[in-house]
C-alpha cells in the first residue's frame, strides 16, 4: 500500500504528536488496559477498547505485526481507585450473595472468582458483537500474583519500596520523574488530591504494591501467601507484571482511557522503570478521551451508563455503535445522543450499500484507460488521513469522496477496478464495521410482520406500514423498499 506520510500519534508522555517507530522494525508490542470485571462494561469503556482496536487494525493494514496484550482485572482494584476500601469484584460478589442468601452472607474466593468469570463472559460476548479483534494474550490479574511478588521484591531490594504494618508501598520520592506522564509532579500533589492520606506513608502519593490482610483488610476474601504474610496486590502492580511477563520490560504502545493517566498509568510507569532500570517503559502512550451523556461524564458512579443491550433494545446493531464511537477522533470527548446513533447508522448503511454495489457492478469498459482520478490514489489519501494521528474524520471524508467519484465515472479500467476493490478491502479491515451482511433465515415472527407490512402498503395504509417498520426495527431487523419488493436484513 502506498503512503505519503509516516504514522504519527499523539504521545501522552511527550505531550505532542510523534512519528511512531517501534523498537523492532515492523513488529509492535502493544498493551491495552482491559476491564475490571465487577459489572458489565458500559459503552464509555468500549470507546477506549475500540480506539485500541482501530489502532491495531490500522497497524496491521499498514504491514505491521502486532503482539497485543489486553488484561482482565479480577482482583486488587479497590473502590475509588484507592489503596483502602473494598475490592470492586468482592463488593459485587457480596451484593449478589446477600441478594440470594440474605444480609451478612459469607462469600469465599470461589464465589468472588465466579462473579468475575460471569462478567468476563459478558464482556467477551460484547467484544465479539463489536468486532473487536481477539488479542494475542488476555491475562487475568489473579493468575499473575507470583510475578507481581517478584517485582515487589526487586523494588524493595533497590530501595524504591518500603514495608508498613498494612502493606508494601512504592516510595515516589525515590523516583525523580514521578509525574512525567500526567503532569502531577510531587511538588504539585497535595494530600487528598486523588492520593490517600496514611500516617505510615512517607509521602501522601506513595501507593500500595501489596496489602496485608490485617486490620480493616482482615476479612479480605481474595488473598495469597507472600513473604509479607497473606495479602493481595495493589491495582497498579498488576499491569506491570502482566506486561513484563508477556511483552518484556519495554513496549512500543500502551493504550487506555484518559481517566487512567493518573494515578494508574503514572504509577505503572514509576514501578516498571524503577524495577527494570530501563527507560522508557512505554515508547508511546495513546489515550482515549471520555464519552459524555449531555453535560456529564458517562460513569457507573453517576448511574448514567449504557450497555450494549441498551443499544440493541433501541433497534441498533452493536456495529452501529462501533461506527459511532470510531467516527469521532479519539482525543475528542464524544457527546452521546440517540440522534447521533441514528445518523451514524444511516451513514454506515450508505457505505455498506456502496461497497456492495461496487463489488457487484464493476462498471468496466473504459477501453483500458485509467480515469482522471486513478482509483489507486484513494488508498494513499486514506492512509495519509489515518497516519495523521488516526484522523478518522478525514479518512471518512475520503471514503465519501470516493463514493461520489465511483458512482459518477462512466467506466473503470482494469487498474481502476483493482484499485477500488483494494481500497474497499482496506477500509473494511480498518474500521471493522462494513463487512457484508450475513446470510440468514428470517424468523417466522419477523416474516409475519414483513408480510403484514406488504399488505398495508398494497392497501396504501402508510401509517400502518410505518408502524410495522418500527416494530420490525425494534426486533433488530431492517426492512427496505426496493424495485424488487421488500428486502430484510439484520441490523
Amino acid at each position: 500500500m502506498t503512503s505519503v506520510s509516516p504514522l504519527r500519534l499523539y504521545n501522552t508522555l511527550a505531550k505532542r504528536e510523534e512519528v511512531f517507530q517501534p523498537a523492532h522494525n515492523k513488529e509492535v508490542s502493544m498493551y491495552t488496559c482491559g476491564p475490571t470485571v465487577y459489572g458489565r462494561p458500559h459503552i464509555g469503556n468500549y470507546s477506549s477498547f475500540l480506539m485500541a482496536d482501530l489502532l491495531r487494525r490500522w497497524l496491521e493494514v499498514s504491514g505491521y505485526t502486532v503482539k497485543h496484550v489486553k488484561n482482565i482485572t479480577d482482583v486488587g482494584h479497590l473502590v475509588a481507585d484507592a489503596d483502602t476500601g473494598e475490592d470492586k469484584v468482592e463488593k459485587e460478589a457480596r451484593r449478589i450473595a446477600e441478594e440470594k442468601r440474605g444480609k451478612g452472607a459469607v462469600v469465599a474466593m470461589a464465589d468472588v472468582l465466579a462473579v468475575a468469570e460471569m462478567y468476563t463472559r459478558q464482556y467477551l460476548e460484547d467484544e465479539l458483537s463489536l468486532h473487536i479483534l481477539e488479542p494475542t494474550a488476555r491475562p487475568r490479574a489473579s493468575e499473575y500474583v507470583a510475578q507481581m511478588i517478584v517485582i515487589i521484591q526487586e523494588l524493595l531490594a533497590k530501595g524504591h519500596a518500603y514495608e508498613t504494618d498494612d502493606g508494601i508501598y512504592f516510595d515516589v520520592q525515590t523516583f525523580t520523574e514521578y509525574g512525567k506522564l500526567s503532569g502531577n509532579t510531587l511538588d504539585q500533589l497535595n494530600a487528598g488530591a486523588r492520593v490517600s492520606v496514611d500516617e505510615e506513608k512517607k509521602h501522601p502519593a506513595d501507593f500500595a504494591l501489596w496489602k496485608k490482610c490485617v486490620g480493616h483488610n482482615a476479612q479480605h476474601v481474595l488473598r495469597w501467601t507472600s513473604p509479607w504474610g497473606e495479602g493481595f496486590p495493589g491495582w497498579h502492580i498488576e499491569c506491570s507484571a502482566m506486561s513484563r511477563t508477556i511483552l518484556g520490560e519495554q513496549i512500543d504502545l500502551h493504550t487506555g482511557g484518559a481517566d487512567n493517566i493518573f494515578p494508574h498509568h503514572e504509577c505503572e510507569t514509576a514501578q516498571s522503570e524503577a524495577s527494570s532500570g530501563k527507560k522508557p517503559f512505554v515508547r508511546m502512550w495513546v489515550h482515549r478521551r471520555r464519552v459524555d451523556i449531555g453535560d456529564q461524564k458517562m460513569s457507573k458512579s453517576l448511574g448514567n451508563v449504557l450497555s450494549i443491550s441498551d443499544i440493541i433494545e433501541k433497534g441498533f446493531s452493536p456495529l452501529d455503535l462501533r461506527y459511532y464511537l470510531l467516527s469521532v477522533h479519539y482525543r475528542t470527548n464524544l457527546k452521546f445522543s440517540w440522534k447521533g446513533m441514528e445518523d451514524t447508522m444511516k451513514a454506515r448503511r450508505k457505505i455498506m450499500d456502496w461497497m456492495g454495489e461496487m463489488e457487484k457492478d464493476g462498471k468496466e469498459g473504459n477501453d483500458g484507460k485509467d480515469s482522471k482520478e486513478d482509483a489507486q490514489n484513494w488508498s494513499a489519501k486514506f492512509a495519509d488521513a489515518m497516519n495523521a494521528d488516526l484522523n478518522v474524520s478525514e479518512a471518512l471524508a475520503v471514503i465519501f469522496d470516493c463514493m461520489s467519484w465511483s458512482r459518477n465515472v462512466s467506466g473503470f479500467s482494469a487498474n481502476d477496478r483493482q484499485g477500488l476493490l483494494m481500497f474497499i478491502d482496506e477500509v473494511r479491515r480498518t474500521f471493522g464495521c462494513f463487512d457484508p451482511e450475513e446470510v440468514f433465515a428470517i424468523p417466522a415472527d419477523i416474516q409475519a410482520l414483513v408480510d403484514a407490512r406488504a399488505a398495508a402498503r398494497a392497501s396504501k395504509d402508510f401509517a400502518e406500514s410505518d408502524r410495522l417498520r418500527d416494530e420490525i426495527s425494534k426486533k433488530g431487523f431492517e426492512v427496505k423498499d426496493t424495485g424488487e419488493g421488500q428486502k430484510v436484513r439484520k441490523m
